[in-house]
């Protein structure tokens, strides 16, 4: 049972969470071996990228763990994090540099995860928990910008492919399988689910998503499955109606980089192959005249470019309606960029609180980012909470924080976090 906290504790804890992203955690083969995966603990799928500071094979990794306030933060591995994880007399502790922190608990493996669909593949090949309500499949686990060689620098999609594909029996996603991955994982109450994956022909794109949205509403018998497109940008934009009519909710298009010449270097065949910068800053404008305000997405990829410039393309896409977020980019193994150094937390901190002010002044609510990001928990689900602005869906509020004082009352919408970090 998680125990409340202060709204102090919460901002705290958001900081820690912060921290821990940037520098990574330990985590020893014979605390590993403690973990009972097949029952109890959810561990990592590499179905599209590996997000820990370096490439770990030895054994099985836990997604995540919780604090004892129930705060959920990701597991990203590195040998000399300063932050480990000890177990004793059964207990599992978060310490850093050997001072702790909390008693923590895993993270729970959805029951989902235990089954195969009609053809005999497992289920965790196919959809992953991000949330206690949303799942995300990665239909593809390569990118055809490879072959080109105009990856993205970050990107270590391909890599990740070359080194778990085979150990973790990860492969392309048939609609059908999709389908009865998604309809099983709604059993159990989760009911969003984002389409995402390397860049295939844009063609093969649309029709693809068209097929996997048909086959869940085939077998669901949902029209409005609370689906989320994530696409490159076409470059008939024409297309982008095909989405909506296929029956997603929501759709995404990735910007990754503002910066016109960052963008240039950072992701040569988003540039080169669909149209420029300038197309993709027009599939967002076109895919907000046609799935609305706050049901477009567009992630960034925050610490390659200057923070002055970043900011500037999320006020200009919030302005716009398009619920724009930074990533907290970790130089992930495999990538061209591997062995950089990611900005300092603080830098990041800041750019979240700068963040999340433009997402309010432009009139994006909770709700918005709860519809269009497949992230949940996230800093800026807190900075939301924190403002009173609290989503009103039991299994989210199950999985979330629950911190105690007048600010924590439903529906006080009155920018105290603005107050508080001003």
């Amino acid at each position: 049972m998680s125990r409340p906290i202060t709204r102090e504790e919460l901002f705290q804890q958001l900081e820690l969470d912060n921290r821990i992203t940037n520098e990574g955690v330990y985590i020893s083969p014979e605390v590993v071996s403690t973990l009972d995966f097949e029952n109890q603990v959810q561990e990592q799928m590499r179905t599209c990228f590996d997000m820990n500071h370096e490439t770990y094979l030895k054994s099985k990794l836990p997604v995540g763990f919780r604090l004892d306030s129930n705060y959920r933060i990701r597991l990203s591995y590195k040998h000399d994090a300063p932050f480990s994880i000890e177990h004793d007399n059964g207990k599992y502790y978060l310490t850093e540099k050997g001072n702790q922190i909390s008693e923590i608990s895993f993270l729970e493996k959805p029951k989902f995860y235990n089954f195969k669909t009609s053809d005999g593949v497992n289920m965790k090949t196919i959809a992953n928990e991000v949330g206690k309500t949303k799942v995300t499949v990665a239909y593809s686990n390569e990118c055809a910008l490879k072959d080109k060689g105009l990856d993205c620098k970050f990107c270590n999609i391909n890599a990740t492919k070359s080194r778990f594909a085979d150990v973790q029996g990860i492969s392309w996603k048939t609609p059908i399988q999709i389908a009865e991955t998604y309809a099983k994982a709604r059993e159990e109450g989760y009911e969003s689910i984002t389409i995402t994956g390397g860049f295939v022909p844009e063609r093969r794109e649309v029709e693809y998503y068209i097929d996997v949205a048909e086959a869940i509403q085939d077998l669901t018998g949902l029209q409005d499955f609370g689906g989320t497109a994530c696409v490159g940008a076409p470059s008939d934009l024409a297309v982008i109606e095909k989405y909506k009519e296929a029956g997603y909710r929501a759709i995404s298009t990735n910007l990754e980089v503002w910066d016109e010449n960052f963008f240039k270097t950072i992701c040569p065949g988003k540039d080169q192959i669909c149209g420029g910068r300038q197309n993709w800053i027009n599939a967002l404008k076109r895919e907000v005249e046609v799935f609305g305000k706050g049901n477009v997405r567009s992630f960034f990829v925050a610490g390659i470019e200057p923070k002055s410039t970043l900011l500037e393309g999320i006020q200009y896409l919030t302005e716009l309606g398009v619920v724009a977020i930074p990533l907290h980019w970790t130089p992930n193994p495999g990538s061209e960029l591997e062995g950089h150094r990611a900005p300092t937390p603080e830098w990041y901190f800041d750019l979240y609180q700068k963040t999340y002010t433009l997402l309010r002044q432009n009139g994006l609510t909770h709700k918005d980012l709860y519809h269009s990001a497949n992230v949940e928990n996230s800093i800026f689900d807190y900075f939301y909470d924190l403002d009173g602005d609290h989503l009103d869906i039991p299994r989210h509020e199950a999985d979330r924080v629950h911190f105690v004082g007048e600010d924590s009352v439903v529906g006080k919408n009155d920018s105290k976090l603005a107050e508080k970090t001003a």
